[in-house]
């Protein structure tokens, strides 16, 4: 085994602390002005780093952009869990994946978390190929799974085009909270402020899901219920009354 010397064992907190500093001020920077108008040297300028440093930890300006947006994403889809698990009930199921979009930044992570999601509205307006690829790789799957809860629980073997709207609907909700915080303090500063807001919100979210599932099995029993109604009866089913009504005709002629 290689011995470590104490310029190696030095060089990691190094390396671990340059790449951490490249991090943060690309996100700074890309929330700011936006991928194509935010060169790599200033944000080597901006880390303290050395003009080589992003090809040496992100391989190119695209792989560091690719890590700026994903590492939140990461964090949040690592919280999630296994929310799609058959065996949990639809309530808990939805605390688990709506929990981390309405819990409050901790201490010290508010201006990070800000521009994350500074930088998510950009890629909304001005979506680029890195981001494309970001939501068919970590966004897709999630969607897919919630999707495929709902289908199971609307009593569907895939989901359709209405549970796909019921999906943006309950995650919309959560979402929200998540990236308008700063404008539902201007409007409502109650909400957010409260004590135990986070939870409070949380279970007001979670009963939403409920009552939005509801209404969605609702409607398509009441849908096949119409469809059932309104069937046309088959030409045997029709006739028959008639045929046996002459039956009896005949009957009465023979005697």
């Amino acid at each position: 085994m290689k011995a470590h010397t104490p310029d190696s064992r030095a060089s990691a907190p190094r390396a671990a602390d340059a790449r951490t500093a490249l991090l943060g001020a690309a996100t700074r920077l890309f929330a700011e002005h936006g991928y194509a108008a935010t060169p790599t040297r200033a944000i080597c300028a901006a880390a303290g780093a050395n003009v080589a440093a992003i090809h040496y930890y992100f391989g190119d300006k695209a792989g560091l952009y690719r890590e700026v947006l994903l590492t939140p994403l990461r964090e949040m889809t690592a919280q999630f869990g296994r929310f799609d698990d058959p065996a949990l009930p639809f309530g808990a199921a939805m605390r688990m994946l709506l929990a981390p979009f309405v819990a409050p930044a901790l201490p010290g992570e508010a201006q990070a978390e800000a521009l994350a999601m500074r930088l998510h509205l950009r890629e909304m307006l001005e979506p680029t190929p890195v981001f494309r690829e970001i939501v068919a790789t970590t966004i897709a799957p999630v969607h897919g799974a919630l999707t495929a809860l709902l289908a199971r629980h609307c009593g569907l073997r895939a989901a359709d085009d209405e549970i796909h709207q019921l999906a943006f609907a309950m995650v919309a909700m959560a979402n929200d909270y998540c990236m308008s915080r700063e404008f539902m303090r201007l409007l409502a500063p109650g909400v957010l402020d409260r004590p135990n807001a986070a939870q409070r919100i949380l279970d007001r979210l979670v009963g939403y899901c409920e009552a939005l599932l509801a209404a969605e099995v609702a409607r398509r029993g009441a849908q096949r219920g119409r469809g059932n109604r309104s069937r046309p009866q088959t030409y045997s089913a029709v006739n028959k009354p008639a045929a046996r009504s002459r039956r009896g005709s005949e009957a009465q002629v023979a005697k």
